[in-house]
C-alpha cells in the first residue's frame, strides 16, 4: 500500500477517536510528522507510531490483513474492546466508552 501511494518511507499511524456507533473507532494511516511523544514500533519491518492517549486503549490490540474471494481488509482484534457495533468500525471499553453517534 506505501508503495501504491507514494509513501515508502513514511510511519503507519494507529489511533483511536471519540464516535462511531459504540463511542471510539480506529484510524490508520500514513504520516510523515512523528512526534516526540508518539509510541513508536516497527512489525515485520514497517514503523507505526501511535500517540499517547491512543496507546493504552490499542495496548496488546493485533492487527492483520486479510485476503480473501471477496476482497481483502484490516481485521482489529483488540483485547480491551468489550463491545462493538454491527458494522465492526466501532468499538468501546471499559475505561474509554466514548460518545456514541448513529451509523
Amino acid at each position: 500500500m506505501m508503495k501504491q501511494n507514494e509513501e515508502e518511507g513514511a510511519t503507519l499511524r494507529v489511533t483511536v477517536h471519540g464516535g462511531g456507533c459504540s463511542g471510539l473507532s480506529y484510524g490508520m494511516g500514513f504520516d510523515r510528522d512523528i512526534k516526540e511523544d508518539d509510541i513508536k514500533l516497527n512489525q515485520h519491518g514497517i514503523d507505526i507510531a501511535v500517540d499517547p492517549e491512543s496507546a493504552p486503549i490499542l495496548n496488546g490490540t493485533v492487527i492483520d490483513y486479510k485476503q480473501s474471494l471477496m476482497g481483502g481488509g484490516f481485521t482489529i482484534d483488540n483485547p480491551n474492546a468489550i463491545a462493538s457495533c454491527g458494522c465492526g468500525s466501532s468499538f468501546r471499553t471499559a475505561v474509554n466508552a466514548g460518545k456514541p453517534e448513529n451509523c
